[in-house]
């Protein structure tokens, strides 16, 4: 008789597995974090079982409550998690095997752990995500805030890391608002090829048993059952695509982080940020580093390595199931729990930081950057843009020869560089008047940044509803 005969396959075998490999084999010691929505879909496959006549329904029933409390010890933290069961699977099935008896030995009819835990592990993502989409929403709630109060708070607009054009502070904030939009409609596409059932499928072929796979994805919510029995259990594009959606989503916050590190910064000090969200140096007494927004930047590379990870161990598989797969679980979760901590850190960090309104006015107004304002005048004149683009090219190389901004330039110089040039250009030529031009829709004008706020309120309030 076999000596792994208390394994799911132990039939088969005659000696037992080497102590080493039955350890380096078994996933048990992060895949458990899957127990209780394992125990859900088990409780869901019962019912198909039920409804097939596989079952009665007193064996039903003491599944269901064999379940519950296996869920109820998970939730407690008081189920005992072995290594020897291999997996999150097997040990459940154990527990429910001491619960209730020879029951629990017919759970498994008509399902494989093929189906098992890509079912399992679907709906585990789709919890994630939405947990991941409540927190974002949040972010952007704590952008809205911020944005709102600096409608009218004049800061440079960069390109190239130097001062471009003046913008207004809650207009670069709803510029991180969209990225964090984009991501969210990320997750809401990736939900889409996601929310379909393999469950029922067994372990690549189908089952022979009259199952209705239906009843199984309305139990749990699903959109759809998967079409093909193969690529059912093959199928991680969810798990690859879900982390390619955070490794985007990561991307963006450390790029935010990358504009509060460097605004924090002496050299640009544009912001402040509250002690209690930075650090000190253990050698100088003067430094306040900005560690939070450093750490998410760092955290990045982790969740990128993730995707590569994944990327890599499901490109020389062939179909249908691999053990390789094993191997999905924890870059999965290792991916999600850095870009969820990521976005509640960015949301606290938002939420501390405040500008340096007079800072930014300054440094805004450095580099002459209404110099587009004086050629989009020269336009209206008559003169064609780039030929406005020459003259006001020349007109900021006197200003830089004279030490001078753009508007301290008299009309008389003005005017040997163009006869168009007349005393209204000196409007256009105020960080007001630039920010307040710029009227297209997207633009930096305050009341198009205001407008923006309500509308992006609005649409986060009709997805919370």
């Amino acid at each position: 008789m076999s000596q792994d005969n208390k394994k799911p396959w132990g039939g088969r075998f005659q000696g037992k597995t080497h102590h080493f490999i039955e350890s380096f084999t078994a996933s048990v010691d992060f895949d458990s974090r899957l127990g209780e929505v394992d125990a859900i879909c088990s409780q869901a496959h019962a019912k198909t079982l039920l409804d097939a006549e596989i079952i009665t329904e007193i064996e039903h029933q003491q599944l269901v409550n064999g379940l519950d409390t296996i869920i109820e010890e998970i939730r407690e933290h008081k189920f005992n998690w072995r290594t020897d069961l291999e997996d999150v699977h097997m040990n459940i099935e154990s527990r429910l095997v001491e619960l209730i008896g020879e029951p629990a030995l017919k759970l498994h009819t008509a399902r494989s752990r093929n189906d098992q835990v890509t079912s399992t592990f679907k709906v585990f993502l789709m919890r994630s995500a939405a947990e991941l989409t409540n927190s974002l929403r949040n972010l952007q709630e704590h952008i809205l805030d911020k944005a709102s109060k600096h409608v009218e708070t004049i800061m440079p607009g960069m390109t190239h890391l130097q001062v471009a054009q003046p913008i207004v502070f809650g207009h670069h904030l709803m510029a991180w608002f969209e990225m964090f939009d984009r991501d969210l409609s990320r997750l809401e596409d990736w939900h889409k090829r996601t929310n379909s059932s393999p469950m029922g499928v067994a372990a690549l072929a189908g089952t022979s048993f009259p199952l209705n796979r239906d009843l199984f994805k309305e139990t749990l919510g699903f959109d759809e059952v998967t079409r093909n029995s193969v690529d059912s259990v093959s199928d991680r594009d969810y798990a690859i695509e879900f982390v390619s959606v955070l490794s985007l989503l990561i991307v963006h916050l450390s790029r935010v982080c990358e504009e509060i590190v460097l605004w924090a910064s002496p050299a640009f000090d544009l912001i402040d940020l509250p002690d209690e969200l930075c650090t000190g140096s253990s050698i100088m007494p003067q430094k306040k580093n900005p560690d939070v927004a450093e750490l998410i930047r760092g955290k990045s590379g982790r969740v990128i390595g993730s995707l590569m990870s994944l990327l890599v161990t499901l490109k020389g598989q062939p179909l249908a199931y691999n053990r390789d797969n094993q191997e999905d679980k924890e870059a999965v979760f290792d991916a999600f729990d850095t870009t969820f901590s990521s976005v509640c850190a960015m949301s606290v960090l938002i939420e501390g930081m405040e500008p340096k309104e007079s800072r930014m006015y300054a440094l805004g107004g450095t580099g002459y950057p209404t110099a587009t304002d004086m050629a989009d005048w020269l336009v209206r004149q008559g003169t064609p843009f780039r030929s406005a683009h020459a003259i006001v090219g020349r007109a900021v190389a006197l200003a830089e020869e004279k030490g001078v901004p753009l508007e301290a330039l008299s009309l008389d110089e003005l005017k040997q560089l163009s006869d168009q040039f007349e005393d209204s250009v000196f409007a256009c030529l105020t960080l007001e008047g630039s920010v307040k031009s710029r009227i297209t829709v997207g633009g930096t004008a305050p009341d198009l940044v205001r407008q923006a706020i309500v509308e992006a309120r609005e649409k986060l309030a009709k997805a919370e509803s």
